[in-house]
């Protein structure tokens, strides 16, 4: 079964080397839903919280909400990386207080203190579902994305990999439904601090 939340993120960005319009600079509100797979937990009777989902997905993501996303080849790059720096912000503003942990991997780059994300390739809707499941498969199980701006939206079902597609592969806390922490001797749930033995 499954328990999906959906996340409002609002961007600029272009399309680099597009013939319309997007080419511009332009923003969006784009709505990204996220859909997570397991056994159904029965001290809580649901799949996964959905504001859990929505806690451990926006840590990351947050880096997008409210930013300008550029390709790492696009010229307005150097421009805007050199008036950041001019006007004293690039290293942040004290006045910058939503934001998560800087990131980087294969697929993109977060400047989280100037609110920039550097992309591999441009933010269509197809590209960030596969920077958001680079960014969130090892901590979500993730079975489906989708992801729509303006008029534009696509989706992806994944398979899940072995680490969670044997039921009860995660021990999660009765009380929350959160997957718990291992220490050397017992499970922890971080949230309300529930304890079980290993």
């Amino acid at each position: 079964m499954r328990s999906f939340t959906k996340l409002d993120l609002q961007y600029a960005h272009r399309f680099l080397g597009f013939a319309g319009e997007a080419q511009y600079l332009h923003g969006h509100t784009g709505i990204l839903t996220i859909e997570v797979e397991d056994t159904i937990n029965t001290g809580v009777g649901m799949v996964f919280p959905c504001n859990e989902i929505k806690k451990i997905a926006w840590e990351v993501l947050q880096n997008f909400d409210h930013a300008l996303v550029l390709a790492e080849n696009d010229p307005l790059l150097p421009g805007v990386l050199a008036a950041y720096k001019e006007q004293g912000i690039l290293d942040g503003a004290p006045t910058n207080k939503q934001k998560g942990p800087a990131f980087e991997n294969e697929l993109a780059k977060a400047y989280p203190n100037c609110r920039l994300v550097v992309v591999k390739k441009v933010m269509t809707v197809e590209n960030f579902i596969e920077i958001v499941y680079s960014l969130l498969k090892d901590r979500l199980n993730i079975a489906k994305l989708t992801f729509t701006s303006g008029v534009n939206g696509a989706s992806q079902e994944y398979i899940l990999t072995n680490q969670f597609a044997q039921p009860n592969s995660k021990k999660r806390c009765p009380h929350c439904g959160i997957t718990m922490a291992k220490t050397n001797d017992s499970y922890v749930c971080h949230k309300c601090g529930y304890k079980e033995k290993v």
